[in-house]
């Protein structure tokens, strides 16, 4: 079990599993109740990280798994046991002066993950990799909006790198790609939002048709090549693109098509997708690029569409999805499928920036989305901020991740001439081992459950299964799963309930379990298909920190008599005295207590004698701003007073011990 860092709890490696030691065969596996599963994540800055190691890895000859910790090694006969099938490896010639006091990096156990350097030979040497962002954006707003979201892209673009390619697509009725590399005057290719367009047909009326596609045979991924003449006219550094599409953006105007009255504009989400996936299927095979799409409502013209043009007709709601009546559904999820596919395979990521969540076909687009999540490794961003507009501009590339598990104990990354790596695009391929041990009784097994890991692993299986399976009852299973876990793992008497106890490894996950059978991932109930999407997609995109937050909200309490300490997500913890902070990572909610709120009302804070009450304001609000400083997505931040309309923020989220109907 690799040791955590105090102040990191996703630890050196970035990775966390449901049980760090593992049963020793699948009959015990599966009496665990609780699925063995780990978290992965990858590109994370963290000092403890050993260097990058500038060789490939050392493989095994019958099995490709990769020489690690776990490995027996014959120091005098320089021969090393393969984990996977006890195969006798030799080690090769620039290992000769191995010995037990001259070790390699591979077999230090403090080193559970490693970092290699490949050197793939088919890419050119003379091409060093430049990010692209290709801006997308939704011309169907209102005037103001539009000034904003102008104002934030520039903004956006001075804080890219110079040699970061950029290309910038408009649409609304119609799909505009602006040439960035016609300065003289603005130049512009149009394509009709009401037809499906092949990828052909982009490619050619782009002039891109003898330009290199991502498509292979196979489905495999292009490898990465100089951009040619044709390429450079959509996609430019931004140091030489700045005033051009400076000026372009000064020249863009809201989508100039009428839009009677009790209509929705004609906005064509789907075909601009399709255009853009092509262009940079055409123009940057195999490399990073990010598709940047600011989209201001639901799409209504051509393929793709999630509602019709009548606002009489309202957008689908969960309920609609159950009675299998949402009209444009399946056909919507069906065209951003093949969407997902192509990107894929494109090895591209599909950033979706949007103001109201409720209407513009994230859930149609999930299985899209969802697809590309895995590639959004890197939560390093540049955040830009405006009061109509946020964006993120992604400076890090990943790619997809697949992990191998071994049946004896330890996990390791086989590779075939490295085409099965584990691996991610930082500069050049790197590659990640990582190795665990395995339990030899069920004390050693209690000891190693990581609660926090297991609660998120079920939510998001408990996600997947309410999206895939009809007629799901994820309470019940939840329920169930629960009564199971504490049959195999919790001391009782029979006929006894007063002398139940739980090891301490599980003492939190009841509480987890009770939390996430109330958060929005199981209750739907007053949640827009759309926002449901969303609140799922985070929940498997995030560390097991921030995942736990999601579930079981941290709570915060501040009152004269001491320091801020947490408190039971109880209505037990609202005292008149009191101030919450409550942190559901969606949200950020500070509660004032109906004294506090009267003493603040009176203006006591503002007054020298009362410092002290000053302070206690100021105390969650400060706290409040580093959360959100340091969270993306941004949360949502809502300053309540007890018995007033917003303190339903803070209800929704705790146990009502106490109601109406009982003496306290």
């Amino acid at each position: 079990m690799s040791e955590m860092a105090p102040t990191d709890p996703e630890g050196v490696d970035g990775v966390r599993m449901t049980w760090n030691l593992w049963p020793r065969t699948k009959v015990e596996a599966s009496k665990c109740v609780i699925p063995l599963a780990a978290t992965i994540a990858l590109l994370r800055p963290h000092p403890d990280i050993p260097p990058t190691l500038p060789y490939a890895p050392l493989c095994c000859k019958t099995c490709s798994s990769v020489l690690n910790p776990f490995s027996r090694v014959d120091f005098t006969a320089k021969i090393w046991i393969c984990p996977f099938c006890f195969n006798r490896n030799h080690f090769p010639p620039h290992y000769a002066q191995i010995s037990e006091t001259n070790l390699p990096a591979e077999l230090y156990p403090q080193y559970t993950t490693l970092q290699y350097q490949l050197n793939n030979n088919n890419i050119n040497p003379n091409f060093t990799h430049s990010p692209v962002f290709l801006f997308l954006l939704d011309a169907c707003v209102i005037a103001e909006e539009l000034h904003f979201l102008k104002s934030a892209l520039r903004r956006a673009l001075g804080l890219l790198p110079d040699n970061a390619l950029v290309g910038f697509v408009s649409f609304g009725t119609q799909v505009q790609v602006h040439e960035l590399g016609f300065s003289d005057i603005s130049k512009v290719y149009v394509f009709r939002g009401s037809k499906d367009i092949s990828n052909d047909q982009i490619l050619e009326q782009l002039g891109l048709t003898a330009a290199r596609r991502a498509y292979t045979k196979g489905g495999t991924i292009a490898q990465a090549q100089p951009p040619s003449a044709a390429v450079t006219r959509f996609l430019l550094p931004a140091s030489d693109c700045e005033y051009t599409l400076n000026s372009v953006l000064d020249e863009l105007q809201t989508d100039q098509w009428p839009v009677s009255i009790g209509k929705r504009p004609a906005r064509c989400t789907g075909v601009a997708l399709s255009v853009v996936t092509g262009l940079l299927g055409a123009c940057n095979p195999g490399t990073g690029a990010r598709i940047i799409a600011l989209v201001g409502g639901p799409c209504t013209e051509g393929p793709g569409s999630i509602v019709s043009k009548d606002l009489s007709d309202p957008v689908r709601s969960h309920k609609d999805l159950d009675k299998d009546a949402a009209p444009y559904f399946k056909k919507a999820v069906k065209f951003y499928e093949g969407l997902a596919k192509q990107l894929v395979i494109q090895g591209h990521v599909l950033d979706l920036f949007a103001s109201a969540l409720d209407q513009v076909g994230v859930a149609e687009s999930r299985l899209q989305l969802k697809k590309l999540v895995a590639l959004l490794s890197c939560r390093k961003v540049l955040v830009i901020r405006s009061s109509r507009t946020l964006l993120s501009v992604f400076l890090r590339m990943g790619s997809n991740l697949l992990v191998f598990v071994s049946n004896n104990g330890c996990t390791v990354l086989p590779s075939k001439k490295y085409s099965n790596l584990a691996h991610y695009k930082r500069g050049r391929m790197n590659q990640k081992l990582m190795t665990k041990g395995y339990a030899s009784t069920l004390l050693e097994l209690v000891q190693g459950f990581d609660q926090e890991t297991a609660a998120v692993v079920m939510a998001r299986l408990a996600s997947i299964k309410m999206e895939t399976e009809e007629a799901f009852d994820a309470t019940r299973w939840l329920d169930r799963l629960l009564i199971r876990l504490c049959s195999k793992f919790g001391d009782y008497r029979k006929d006894d309930p007063s002398s139940f106890t739980l090891n301490p490894s599980f003492s939190l996950f009841p509480q987890f379990m009770f939390n996430l059978r109330r958060s929005q991932f199981v209750q739907v109930f007053n949640n827009s298909p759309d926002e449901t999407a969303y609140f799922r997609m985070l929940l498997n995109r995030e560390n097991i920190s921030n995942a736990v937050v999601m579930i079981q909200p941290s709570l915060i309490s501040y009152s004269f008599n001491s320091l801020p300490a947490p408190a039971l997500l109880d209505v037990a913890s609202i005292s008149a005295d009191r101030i919450l902070l409550l942190d559901s990572y969606f949200s950020v909610v500070i509660f004032h207590g109906m004294t506090i709120a009267q003493w603040r009302n009176m203006g006591y804070h503002n007054q020298p004698e009362h410092q002290a009450f000053a302070q206690l304001l100021q105390a969650p609000q400060d706290d409040a701003q580093i959360i959100i400083k340091e969270r993306f997505p941004v949360p949502r931040l809502v300053v309540c007073d007890q018995h007033g309309s917003q303190a339903r923020f803070l209800l929704a989220k705790l146990n009502p011990s106490a109601t109406y109907n009982n003496a306290h």
